[in-house]
């Protein structure tokens, strides 16, 4: 009997632990990009009772982030089910929980339906424009799941879009406007990440690390994807060069330029990652979590923001 209970128990536990693993909880990382309008907003909205009213902002930014958080698992886990035959032919998608059948169809199936519900209601109840653009994202990726991620450079641009409406979450659900330029960085550098991603595919696939990749990926190549990735660089940049000296609201003192040495360093060390191991860009999220110079360049980056905006009020 107690034999029985202790295989139930262990059973039960592995299904929690590969239901967590579906979820892909490395890449809620990227939901950080949530925070930006809070971190760059600083010295707007934190004008009385700046502790009181900053750990409330602070308390819903974080909210709407542990939301997208739901929500976005919601759809890896669609994903996952709708890219299960192919995933089992791919060297390193094949450990996928569901693709190797440690989380059934109907498990995975059930966890996501709940999760969408929860996400969507709460969301709304958290504040109505971020449910919006909850939704809109919800419906995108849908899409890219069935269609557009079989489009050459709809399938860039669906997922770069996936990225700026993270920035505009953030922004709505605390109810604060930020700079277009923001949006243009963080839109441009989204299109730097999944052009990182689709040459990360086509290195795997020339070194013979993957026996299947994308459809998509036969309209692209290492040769044209390259450059690209160069421009997008500059172009991020650029914005965010513009952004420093021209931005409503910054201090009149041109001090946010004390952080434009940790966005050039940042950017420099991502593209020279990616060219010295073209695979790693498939997984970016892997890179930044396994990166100490990359992590530092944004903490100390976020530390300097927080202190000129701070300092500016």
């Amino acid at each position: 009997m107690m034999r029985h209970i202790a295989l139930r128990m262990k059973g039960g536990t592995a299904l929690v632990g590969s239901l967590l693993r579906a979820m892909r909880p490395r890449q809620w990382a990227k939901n950080g990009i949530i925070y930006f309008a809070l971190v760059f907003s600083i010295n707007q909205r934190w004008e009385f009772s700046m502790w009181r009213e900053g750990l409330e902002l602070f308390a819903v930014a974080t909210a709407a982030f542990l939301l997208w958080c739901l929500v976005s698992s919601a759809t890896y886990l669609v994903n996952d089910l709708l890219d299960a035959p192919r995933d089992r032919l791919h060297p390193r998608k094949r450990h996928r929980p569901i693709a190797a059948g440690l989380l059934s169809t109907r498990t995975a199936t059930t966890a996501a339906a709940v999760m969408f519900a929860a996400g969507l209601t709460l969301s709304f109840l958290l504040q109505p424009w971020f449910g919006v653009t909850v939704l809109i994202y919800l419906a995108l990726t849908l899409v890219y799941s069935l269609l557009l991620k079989r489009v050459p450079v709809a399938d860039i641009l669906a997922l770069s879009s996936v990225y700026v409406l993270r920035a505009v979450a953030g922004a709505v659900v605390i109810q604060v406007p930020i700079s277009p330029w923001l949006y243009v960085v963080t839109g441009l550098g989204a299109m730097m990440i999944v052009l990182g991603k689709r040459r990360g595919e086509l290195a795997s696939a020339a070194m013979g690390e993957a026996r299947q990749q994308r459809a998509v990926l036969g309209s692209y190549s290492l040769r044209a994807i390259g450059p690209a990735i160069n421009v997008c660089a500059a172009g991020v940049l650029a914005a965010y060069v513009a952004y420093t000296l021209t931005a409503a609201g910054l201090p009149g003192n041109m001090a946010m330029a004390l952080t434009l040495p940790f966005a050039a360093f940042g950017l420099y060390r991502y593209l020279r990652l990616l060219h010295r191991d073209g695979a790693s860009g498939e997984t970016p999220e892997e890179m930044f979590l396994s990166d100490r110079p990359l992590q530092a360049a944004a903490v100390l980056g976020l530390a300097t923001v927080l202190t000129v905006l701070s300092m500016g009020r």
